[in-house]
């Protein structure tokens, strides 16, 4: 029977609030790399007395960071959680299973996210399941993306977990209005930089489409008020990203 060493590589930027949970899932495995972007509240000082190896670096984007974590690991197999994700009990317990027979022959796994908003876990709607790759052989996939969003590609076949990576979604609203905000800005100007277009129709189309798939195809409102407003706030999101970029090709126009 062969165990096989796994490292943690979490990045951080003032994440005191839900770091330490974060670390605390992730004993099973053999080293926690911490990459922090200099944080100015307590990140790197309760990291490092849970055990993780914290290395200070600019920020550099989302991809970049966490390929810079990645490659600090002494395991080639790889455990990535944002710092307000934990492991949840059952799927700490999952991997500890798997991992005592190799890993088999896969060159990752995905597990399902179980996001909660405002005190309860999101079972519908966008949120879950929300499966994602975050074990996987560095040897055989790689982190894509873009400077503010990072995932990991694998370049073989995946296995899937049952346990859910525990997901703490906001501190507060202002919280998930101001991220959102940002992430239409951000989303917007990399898609003219790529030469994407958008009319009218679609500033409609795309958040009703947004809407409806969320809480009406996907049971969103079997989450109560909660999954109806994170239909309506993402559905927002998407109408802002597409009215950011129509408005950037007229100016562009005009100019």
């Amino acid at each position: 029977m062969f165990r096989t060493p796994i490292s943690a590589c979490v990045i951080t930027l003032n994440e005191e609030r839900c770091i330490g949970a974060c670390l605390d899932s992730l004993r099973i495995c053999d080293e926690i790399i911490v990459v922090d972007a200099h944080s100015t509240d307590r990140t790197r000082e309760i990291a490092a007395l849970r055990g993780a190896r914290v290395i200070e670096r600019d920020w550099a984007g989302y991809r970049t960071q966490k390929q810079f974590a990645v490659s600090l690991a002494s395991n080639d197999w790889i455990i990535t959680l944002d710092a307000d994700e934990r492991l949840s009990p059952e799927l700490a317990a999952e991997i500890v299973r798997v991992r005592q027979y190799g890993l088999g022959g896969h060159s990752g796994y995905a597990m399902p996210l179980l996001a909660s908003y405002f005190g309860r876990p999101m079972h519908h709607g966008d949120w879950h399941p929300d499966c994602q790759l975050r074990l996987f052989n560095r040897r055989r996939a790689s982190i894509r993306g873009e400077a503010f969003h990072a995932k990991v590609v694998a370049h073989g076949s995946v296995g899937k977990m049952r346990g859910n990576i525990l997901h703490d979604s906001y501190r507060d609203l202002d919280h998930q209005l101001g991220k959102l905000g940002r992430y239409a800005r951000l989303v917007s100007d990399a898609m003219r930089a790529r030469g994407k277009r958008t009319g009218a129709l679609r500033l409609f189309l795309e958040p009703a489409w947004r809407f409806l798939r969320a809480y009406i195809w996907k049971q969103g409102y079997l989450d109560g008020w909660r999954g109806f407003a994170v239909a309506q706030i993402e559905a927002n999101y998407v109408w802002e990203k597409y009215l950011r970029l129509y408005i950037a090709e007229r100016a562009a126009r005009i100019e």
